[in-house]
């Protein structure tokens, strides 16, 4: 069995081999940016494993013999899922590995902003000890903490954020405004989050509908002085309007984990802005979910390889 990894930026796959050689497969990485680059290194491949490689029709055909596709992480958006399918090809991910780091990490954003960690450390480290850079500030228990997406992370974000006193309110595209989720939260229309929220957090994968879901339209009808985190995927967010709403103070802060280029280029404008709390795509890390990722990647991707179901795949009839 021939396993190859196309791309893979972690500073080991020492647990990926590991399972390999227990699994009797033969495992191979490879630097793929590009789909001949894909093509090239997979030829001949039962299986591979693909953080940011673009896997298209025209690599897939190149493929003929590929039983299965394994994501590093939650999304799919560098996989053309339905060519896969078409072709009886599995794609799978681990949709499930980060929830509650990926929820701490936007609950850590969503709380610096509010109390203004950063600024606070910042000016203090410069001599200045005044609250001015952060008045008014407002306990959690007078906020609206609003969740865009109630999948696993946004639902474990509500638990969180409602654990520290904040009201949640969730859009989710399949619930009905005014329902409540069995966890207790109040759905309702994405205008009327945009509207209560005083913090609005992001929790959706990233397609054709949510390409740009936060522009400048949806960030004019978000309260004003409001604060945006995203911890989903960077393309959600059109990055030179919140950099823009920033500047003006529509948006009184934002908590960015992803973006739609990473890493940030030298001198871009979301690094000048004091407003703005930013990490390197970090959200999903933990030395648990490190390793959780890796394991699973590779194990649906042997499973279907062997003739067995794996745990996680977003095309299941073709197995069938």
């Amino acid at each position: 069995m021939k396993i190859v990894i196309t791309d893979c930026d972690h500073d080991s796959i020492a647990i990926e081999e590991e399972l390999a050689r227990s699994r009797g497969a033969g495992l191979t990485l490879a630097s793929c940016r590009t789909e001949d680059d894909v093509i090239a290194a997979a030829a001949g491949a039962d299986g591979i494993l693909v953080q940011y490689a673009p896997i298209t029709a025209r690599v897939l055909d190149a493929l003929p013999g590929l039983k299965a596709i394994g994501r590093y992480g939650v999304g799919v958006d560098t996989v053309d899922v339905d060519a896969a399918t078409a072709r009886g090809v599995a794609v799978c991910n681990v949709p499930d590995y980060g929830t509650e780091d990926v929820s701490d990490h936007a609950i850590a954003l969503a709380l610096t902003l509010a109390r203004g960690v950063t600024q606070l450390d910042r000016r203090m480290r410069a001599g200045d000890s005044s609250l001015a850079p952060v008045r008014p500030l407002h306990r959690t228990a007078t906020r609206v903490f609003g969740i865009v997406g109630l999948g696993l992370i946004g639902s474990a974000t509500a638990r969180k954020a409602r654990g520290i006193g904040y009201t949640v309110i969730g859009y989710e595209p399949r619930l009905t405004p005014g329902s409540v989720t069995p966890d207790g939260v109040e759905v309702v229309a994405f205008e009327d989050l945009l509207a209560r929220a005083d913090v609005v957090s992001l929790h959706v994968p990233l397609n054709t509908e949510t390409h740009h879901l936060i522009d400048a339209g949806t960030l004019a009808a978000m309260k004003p002085g409001a604060v945006l985190v995203n911890t989903c995927r960077g393309g959600v967010v059109d990055t030179a309007a919140v950099v823009a709403a920033l500047a003006s103070g529509q948006l009184a802060g934002a908590g960015l984990d992803v973006f739609e280029q990473e890493p940030l280029p030298e001198g871009h404008p979301l690094l000048g802005l004091g407003n703005a709390v930013l990490t390197p795509h970090a959200a999903w890390y933990s030395e648990e979910s490190y390793g959780e990722l890796k394991s699973r990647t590779l194990e649906n991707v042997l499973d279907v390889c062997s003739g067995t179901v794996p745990r996680n795949i977003l095309n299941p009839k073709v197995l069938s």
